[in-house]
């Protein structure tokens, strides 16, 4: 009986989650520890606790449930998309927020489970094929709707995590590899034109001889290498239409030293902080960009300074190193389970963490621009926390149902 219930259980997988939730409590207790700022660790506290039992939940539930409630909760979470942009608390620009007293709820978080549900059971019916382009856009439906409203709030970040769970889906699909190049291309030329003239030719003639390669049909190609050609010479056009500040976070990117005072703050502070932690850091508490505030209200987005600054490089790798072992988990759930449903969801959640991770990070660093995104487990913030531990869960679910079809 005992050996039943320990073939159901991931241990792993709990561990992991158990690590990253205890270094998440510590570097927020750590961030808001001189900053007179200590409710915030409490509120995360209670956040963690009651996240551990709606964990519990998920990995008990019955498997086919996920499957039930699939597009009943993608409706709903839409639902909530378009009332927060009635009804929604504005902060700091955006209004993503429902204001319930001392609760604040942000819909677009638990959009993200229910969108990996919703296109997971789409893209696991028998009829769907992703090399069938009606296919494909009724695919991308599923992510284009929750982004659109997003976009509407606006909330630029959390937009791209969406994008980023599309892609690998794809490619787990089997889309064809002229489609997955179609996508990338423009991307690729549009971030290749903020650099200049250079990059861009560079990326254009590259994406060219890729697509010529790939191709399906002379049109299609013609079509898609159009694309990116307009996307790239377009990028001037789009970026004098952003609002002041994505442009002073895309100009920051390029040259943080351009606005060391204004928008390139941030991303020197978090640069200092991690480069000055060493290899084994100042100490739990004494790290000085934490401990006097140079970054402003550190225990959000920019969280990954402190493990880096009081521990180190030894703190950060550890840290990335947790998260490689739970992206690496996330896949080799997606390669074991027998059902297709589950593969698809076990891809589809960890490319969201993967996502927030690569992100996070990177503007932490200063190699991507500053857009907002949180670091899963550590970061502050109840829904995100809620969301993370429910993607856990259901790796845990889609686990110990592994052998079922």
């Amino acid at each position: 009986m005992f050996g039943l219930i320990s073939d159901r259980i991931d241990y792993k997988t709990a561990a992991i989650l158990l690590a990253l939730i205890a270094s998440g409590l510590a570097a927020i207790y750590s961030a808001t520890y001189d900053a007179h700022a200590s409710a915030y660790f409490y509120r995360q506290l209670l956040w963690a606790i009651g996240g551990m039992g709606i964990f519990i939940i998920m990995t008990v539930l019955p498997f086919r449930v996920l499957q039930l409630v699939a597009y009943p909760s993608y409706l709903f979470t839409i639902l909530l998309l378009i009332a927060v942009l009635l009804f929604g608390k504005t902060v700091s620009g955006s209004t993503s927020w429902f204001n319930l007293g001392a609760l604040r709820i942000q819909p677009s978080e638990f959009a993200k489970v229910t969108t990996a549900l919703a296109l997971a059971n789409y893209l696991s019916r028998s009829d769907v094929s992703l090399r069938n382009y009606r296919d494909l856009i009724v695919a991308a439906g599923f992510v284009i709707l929750p982004v659109a409203l997003i976009m509407m709030q606006p909330d630029t970040g959390t937009a791209i995590i969406y994008l980023g769970m599309f892609f690998p889906l794809l490619y787990w699909g089997e889309a064809a590899r002229f489609t997955l190049l179609a996508i990338v291309a423009p991307v690729v030329a549009g971030v290749a034109a903020l650099f200049g003239t250079t990059p861009f030719l560079i990326a254009v003639v590259s994406m060219g001889v890729l697509l010529y390669i790939t191709k399906e049909h002379h049109l299609v190609a013609a079509i898609v290498f159009s694309v990116m050609v307009l996307v790239g010479v377009s990028v001037q056009f789009i970026y004098d239409g952003l609002k002041p500040y994505q442009q002073k976070r895309i100009a920051t990117f390029l040259d943080a030293e351009a606005d060391p005072q204004g928008a390139g703050y941030n991303v020197i502070q978090s640069k200092v902080a991690i480069g000055s932690g060493g290899v084994l850091g100042k100490g739990y508490l004494k790290g000085t960009q934490t401990q006097l505030n140079f970054i402003p209200e550190q225990w959000t987005d920019f969280i990954f300074c402190v493990p880096a600054e009081e521990f180190g490089f030894l703190g950060g790798a550890i840290v990335l190193l947790l998260f490689m072992l739970l992206l690496m988990r996330g896949v080799k759930v997606a390669s074991i389970v027998k059902n297709p449903y589950a593969s698809f969801i076990a891809i589809g959640v960890t490319s969201v963490f993967g996502t927030h991770i690569l992100m996070n990070v990177g503007m932490s660093l200063g190699l991507l621009p500053v857009v907002g995104i949180p670091l899963p487990f550590l970061s502050y913030g109840g829904s995100a926390l809620i969301t993370n531990v429910t993607m856990v869960g259901i790796l845990m679910n889609l686990y110990a149902n592994r052998k079922e079809y």
